[in-house]
């Protein structure tokens, strides 16, 4: 793997009065040697003290499928498509270093709001699927580094190896893993979970010390939760049903271990598709199901995607209320008892997962939580110190 160079402003100009000043004679001295014009041995000395200066400032990270990836100084430009990934920045404290996105009305960034210090401009974003997923496209955001999974780009979009490569030679390399789901036929490498690959992205951006303090934050956040947490929660069913009035649905399963079930499995919801005959959305399958086959799984909750641009009261009067409306959704246990909830992003990030965790622990078990489960002023600080 080749080695992009990265030159922070300001850099050069130091290093320009640091040479200058070694070239200046000594005010003051009249005999000292160091008056001496510099010979040619002095300055090979100073150049290899200069490199050797140069060289410790580098580092590497390992990450398949890419494998090694060298640094010589942390990516000031980073092109992402996964927005779980930019929420990993966000997290570490370099949410400006974002240049791009997969699509911007899947980057939900609702809870930022309530960290106090913490944003991030997605206008300032390239739409990639908006722009086109092309070479040209991520040639013209020049990253010091694309946090894309390449084969994520060479298998679902128009792109190959030979476009890689051009963009490594003449922009950024890339490192990251397709993290989100665990159902790409192509993805026949290994995968990490969502804090195995969040601690490859600090490393990617040297900071390692705001990783393992938010790391400690969500253990002890989760552990938390745990203590109260059922050992079996409710048999749920996650499904896609973007429209307020939906009459069909692609199914998830809840007990694949792609990062964005994560808060599922912390809460232990229960999976009322895996043991049926319903095939799940996977890879080159759009399997869809109606409210009879619903009716038939019969679960206690039903999570349905496509709706995190609406508050919870939005949600309720128009995905629910149509529900509980129709005359064969009505039956199900989930909307009888008023147990239907938005199914959280696709993409998710540390920071998306504290708080989706928290709101979907205040509404399936609102006996055992309620308001605030973690500090945010705390989280805030670690993102932002």
């Amino acid at each position: 793997m080749r080695r992009r160079t990265f030159i922070k402003s300001g850099t050069a100009a130091t290093l320009a009065g640091l040479l200058a000043g070694c070239a200046s004679p000594n005010e003051g001295s009249t005999n000292d040697t160091t008056d001496a014009p510099a010979t040619e041995d002095d300055a090979t000395t100073s150049g290899a003290e200069e490199t050797t200066e140069a060289q410790s400032q580098s580092y590497s990270v390992t990450m398949t499928p890419v494998g090694e990836v060298e640094f010589d100084s942390v990516p000031e430009t980073i092109a992402v498509y996964t927005s779980g990934y930019a929420d990993m920045l966000v997290a570490l404290g370099h949410g400006d270093a974002v240049a791009s996105i997969g699509q911007k009305a899947r980057y939900h960034t609702g809870g930022y709001e309530e960290l106090d210090g913490v944003s991030v401009d997605k206008s300032q974003m390239v739409d990639l699927v908006d722009q086109g997923v092309s070479r040209e496209t991520l040639l013209s955001i020049d990253a010091d580094l694309h946090l894309i999974d390449p084969n994520w780009l060479t298998n679902v979009f128009e792109m190959n190896d030979e476009d890689i490569q051009f963009l490594e030679e003449r922009a950024g390399p890339f490192l990251g893993n397709t993290i989100f789901r665990r159902t790409d036929a192509w993805h026949d490498y290994d995968y990490y979970t969502m804090y195995g690959a969040f601690e490859k992205v600090a490393e990617a951006v040297q900071e390692t010390e705001r990783y393992e303090a938010f790391s400690t934050f969500h253990d002890d956040f989760v552990a938390r939760i745990g203590e109260d947490v059922p050992s079996e929660g409710p048999r749920a069913a996650l499904v896609w049903g973007g429209s307020n009035e939906p009459t069909s649905f692609s199914p998830y399963h809840l007990s694949g271990e792609g990062a964005n079930k994560k808060s599922f499995h912390d809460l232990n919801v229960q999976d009322a598709i895996a043991d049926s005959d319903v095939e799940a959305l996977s890879t080159g399958s759009r399997s869809e199901i109606d409210y009879e086959t619903l009716l038939d799984l019969d679960p206690e909750a039903l999570f349905v995607r496509g709706h995190e641009d609406k508050t919870r009261e939005e949600f309720e009067n128009t995905v629910v209320s149509f529900m509980q409306n129709h005359e064969t959704a009505s039956r199900i246990t989930a909307v009888e008892e008023g147990a239907v909830y938005r199914g959280g992003p696709i993409y998710l990030g540390p920071i998306q997962h504290l708080f989706l965790t928290e709101r979907f622990a205040t509404e399936l078990y609102p006996e055992r939580f309620e308001d605030e489960l973690f500090d945010r002023d705390e989280l805030a600080t670690i993102i932002t110190s």
